[in-house]
């Protein structure tokens, strides 16, 4: 059914990704090579690529680093997003998806995060218009080099919403799951699951705990199998779809989440959602959370060493690997 292996988001900091610019830069990052081992270590049977990993390589480089994927059994998926800029083309990612010989391209197609579409206004319209128009116009590119096009719910589209944009830009352009994520657009997994599972091409396994707030709730990374993400439940629905797909550990980020989704101008941009849905959702979030007074930050939040902050990714990593061992995913 899922065929697990590692994206490199749950361990963004080890990797180099995190600060990236700033002082707070992991001073020894692992990089591209240090996740290709990581991968290899715990057995991941696929693995998922960064973009700025990849567009500095030539074809050459590519095509020797996608078959040392493939000799140890890894399915090779890549990673990028819309930078919303004007005219801007998918020419860079399909190229070097097509040099690795990956299977599919994730997208995530807006920079939004936490449901915020309301704090943007107007700019919510413009940056939905420009990501369908994009996908719409660099869509049979993948196509033509025989790549499926993922697109990821990144806290930013619902369920109903990737599935119409998938059906406008073709058979070739699916879903990517977050299991987490629908719970920041107001969404319960299980029923994002139901409503997808004919499009899903692949996962992103991540779990989080809540810590609840007057606007909502925190949404805080965990080991994977941990937290209030219902993974068995969602796996059961896919399982009754026949979806067999790749799926990738991703442990959340190293910032909590807030959905402030008591809060009546968070709703604002949000087609009608079920009240029973919502409330589903919620008696999830109530699963393993954080009580009042605990202390729900990561290490980056306190801003702890850096070798504390790796050895807290390189843990939450571990623990969702034997967790997920332990349910006969991986």
């Amino acid at each position: 059914m899922l065929r697990v292996g590692v994206n490199p988001y749950g361990l963004t900091y080890t990797l180099g990704f995190q600060g990236a610019g700033t002082a707070r830069v992991n001073p020894a990052p692992l990089g591209l090579d240090g996740f290709v081992r990581i991968a290899r270590e715990i057995g991941a049977r696929c693995i998922e690529l960064d973009w700025r990993w990849l567009t500095p390589l030539d074809d050459d480089a590519l095509a020797r680093l996608g078959h040392a994927c493939r000799a140890d059994g890894m399915t090779v998926i890549t990673s990028s997003w819309l930078h919303h800029r004007h005219g801007e083309t998918l020419d860079e990612p399909i190229r070097a998806a097509r040099a690795l010989g990956a299977s599919l391209m994730r997208l995530h197609l807006t920079p939004v995060l936490e449901g915020a579409r309301a704090r943007l206004g107007s700019r919510w319209t413009a940056l939905l218009a420009h990501a369908r128009t994009t996908l719409l116009a660099e869509a049979p590119k993948a196509a033509a080099a025989g790549l499926a096009i993922g697109l990821e719910d990144h806290q930013d589209l619902g369920s109903e919403e990737l599935l119409s944009l998938a059906d406008a830009a073709g058979d070739h352009v699916g879903i990517v799951f977050d299991t987490g994520n629908p719970f920041a657009v107001g969404e319960d997994p299980v029923a994002f699951a139901r409503r997808a599972a004919p499009r899903i091409r692949h996962l992103h396994l991540k779990d989080y705990r809540a810590h609840w707030s007057d606007e909502g709730v925190r949404l805080v990374r965990c080991p994977i199998g941990d937290g209030c993400v219902p993974l068995e439940e969602i796996a059961a629905v896919l399982d009754a779809y026949g979806v067999d797909v790749t799926a990738s550990l991703e442990p959340a980020a190293l910032d909590a989440r807030h959905i402030r989704f008591f809060t009546s101008e968070w709703w604002n941009g949000y087609p009608p959602r079920d009240a029973r849905e919502i409330a589903s959702a919620i008696g999830r979030l109530r699963h393993r959370a954080f009580a009042d007074g605990d202390d729900f930050r990561t290490p980056w939040e306190a801003h702890a060493s850096p070798d504390a902050i790796v050895a807290y990714e390189r843990a939450h990593l571990e623990r969702s690997v034997v967790n997920m061992r332990g349910m006969g995913w991986l």
